[in-house]
């Protein structure tokens, strides 16, 4: 079995109008399709690799948490991406002894010559090195992915 899954969709909307839903994490509860990102608790758009934002979210397992990304690409209108890095509060508590991290989520653009983009989702969990996290592997779902692209394509739209 593969460590990513990849979902592709065509979306109604420009590679600089995706991207700037993307780079802002403000907007990314208008797009998860897999209805965990609740709001963003700090950090502004990202402009470079490096950059973190924070996201307060809510899971079947964790309840509410707090999650840190950094990006870890950024070419405007061209890809983007982050990984998930670090845990706030009490959740680190709350998972005993599992140590997430390790995943990465990237969007990768590219136009369709009918004025549209052809966006892919890579939700990619090759990294995650703690047994016990990797046995969640994959938390998310093709669906999740498919819903996030259909979601993307209205907000950028």
């Amino acid at each position: 079995m593969s460590d990513q899954l990849r979902v592709r969709r065509d979306v109604d909307a420009t590679p600089e109008q995706i991207f700037a839903v993307l780079s802002d994490p403000a907007r990314h509860p208008e797009i998860d399709g897999a209805g965990m990102v609740l709001g963003l608790a700090a950090g502004g758009p990202v402009s470079a690799v490096g950059d973190t934002f924070t996201m307060n979210m809510n899971n079947s397992i964790l309840d509410d948490y707090q999650v840190t990304s950094r990006v870890t690409a950024f070419e405007p209108g061209r890809r983007i991406g982050w990984s998930p890095c670090g845990l706030a509060g009490d959740t680190l508590d709350r998972l005993g002894d599992m140590k997430p991290g390790g995943q990465t989520f990237t969007f990768e653009l590219e136009p369709n010559g009918s004025g549209g983009t052809t966006v892919t989702q890579v939700y990619d969990w090759s990294g995650v090195e703690d047994p016990q996290f990797r046995s969640l592997m994959p938390f998310l779902k093709e669906k999740h992915l498919a819903e996030t692209l259909e979601k993307l394509g209205k907000a950028a739209g």
